[in-house]
């Protein structure tokens, strides 16, 4: 889910980050039970989540902000997860993927399409390709600063990264 607020209010501007809805699909379509985690007010939160699809735990955090893992263990106690091994966050928040890591998940962050860049699909094409590689860039080595395990541009990289994260795993890697 991405926020845009330039000249309009915020919820004339949310929606999810392109390619969201079809990878959660997917998702589902596997069987992978999937979760969405907010630091918004309650009534903001609850009314953003109506444009994911209704299988999707929206968990409320009702422990210690971000970066601490209270979210991340509160959302996984609600999909009735009863093993951290294989869980993935991923994210485009910062703070949020540091949640992740100090709850003991695999964490993948999201670089072009995430905060760090802060701009729309559309923004992003608008971008000369020199700068659009600037703030991929920068992005990228921010988020490996923060100690995720992986970094991608956009969802539809997911799967193959999600596959990746299991070959790690089959090797005996941890988060």
């Amino acid at each position: 889910m991405r926020l845009h607020s330039a000249d309009h209010p915020v919820l004339e501007q949310a929606h999810a980050t392109h390619g969201a809805l079809d990878i959660l699909h997917s998702l589902q379509h596997q069987g992978v039970p999937c979760a969405w985690l907010d630091e918004l007010p309650d009534s903001l939160s609850q009314r953003l989540a109506g444009s994911l699809p209704a299988w999707i735990i929206s968990s409320s955090n009702t422990g210690a902000r971000w970066p601490a893992p209270d979210a991340c263990w509160q959302a996984l106690m609600a999909l009735n997860v009863s093993r951290l091994d294989g869980c993935v966050l991923v994210s485009g928040e910062p703070r949020l993927l540091q949640s992740g890591l100090n709850a003991g998940l695999w964490t993948i962050g999201l670089a072009s399409c995430g905060s760090l860049c802060g701009m729309s699909s559309t923004e992003w094409q608008a971008l000369e390709q020199q700068e659009r590689e600037r703030k991929r860039g920068k992005a990228t080595l921010h988020l490996f600063s923060l100690g995720v395990h992986s970094v991608i541009d956009h969802l539809g990289e997911l799967p193959t990264c999600l596959a990746d994260i299991g070959q790690r795993r089959l090797k005996g890697e941890k988060p």
